[in-house]
């Protein structure tokens, strides 16, 4: 679960978002009254997200109740509910499309990351997330990854180092790439070096680098790339990995699999709130 603080701190900017200085619908009804709300699943999915939806209301309206709901990670159903509100309908309805918007987006991506799990599951490979993500919304994003069973890559830029191509060739190849970056590196930091080909990953691999990223390499390459390594690093595939060919991608022997479309092409889950 993510640090309490920051997610309120976060909420507190989406609300500000959508309410703005004032809700012209709600706040200019003239009656209130204790509301029993619901949120239901639509479909069958992954929940994620829901202490997220319900500090959401909590922000907006601290005498909200919560009378039942799930927990991330759990399998949902059709019809299924939740989450239950009691509290006032002026607070639930303002904070109704902030809390649906995080917990459809999260549980959407956590589910889509259980089904790239499900086609490996007999597989030793790690599925990971990239840094392909909403600006603002990254932290809650790679949280929905880890509940539907992924992995999460590095957070940011400044956690971990990754020479991709465009490094490459900033610095004149990968070997001064390599050594210009070590110069000033804490030898506590991971160096990953992404490559193309069977010639740039024997390179790398004799920089003694500790992760190597397997960029759009065809199925044979990948084992061939496994045999070249020997355990001397660790190998992570990428570049249009899909449903689809992610269990022949794993089956080639890498230690991960990485893919911005756990978050990028989710679909958000339908979820919906009444009265």
């Amino acid at each position: 679960m993510l640090d309490r603080l920051f997610v309120r701190k976060k909420i507190k900017e989406f609300l500000d978002e959508d309410i703005g200085y004032q809700d012209l619908t709600t706040d200019n009804l003239q009656k209130d009254k204790i509301i029993k709300a619901k949120i239901v699943a639509k479909e069958e999915g992954i929940l994620a997200g829901i202490e997220f939806a319900k500090e959401v209301f909590l922000v907006i309206d601290p005498e909200i109740k919560f009378s039942f709901s799930l927990k991330d990670g759990d399998k949902i159903n059709k019809g299924q509910e939740v989450l239950v509100i009691k509290g006032s309908g002026k607070s639930i309805l303002k904070g109704e499309r902030t809390a649906l918007n995080i917990l459809q987006k999260l549980s959407g991506i956590a589910t889509t990351t259980y089904r790239y799990i499900q086609k490996i599951k007999n597989q030793n490979t790690k599925i990971l997330d990239t840094r392909k993500t909403t600006p603002g919304f990254r932290a809650f994003e790679k949280y929905a990854v880890k509940v539907g069973g992924g992995y999460n890559h590095r957070f940011a830029l400044y956690d971990m180092v990754m020479i991709k191509d465009n490094h490459i060739v900033l610095a004149g190849g990968i070997k001064e790439a390599v050594t210009q970056i070590r110069k000033n590196l804490s030898p506590m930091v991971k160096i990953e070096v992404e490559v193309s080909d069977l010639e740039q990953l024997k390179e790398a691999v004799d920089l003694n680098v500790d992760i190597v990223m397997l960029d759009n390499m065809s199925i044979e390459d990948m084992k061939k790339a496994v045999e070249m390594a020997k355990g001397r690093v660790l190998l992570e595939a990428s570049g249009n990995i899909t449903l689809d060919n992610v269990a022949e991608v794993a089956s080639t022997g890498v230690d991960f699999i990485s893919t911005g479309s756990l978050i990028h092409s989710s679909r958000w889950l339908d979820l919906s709130l009444k009265f």
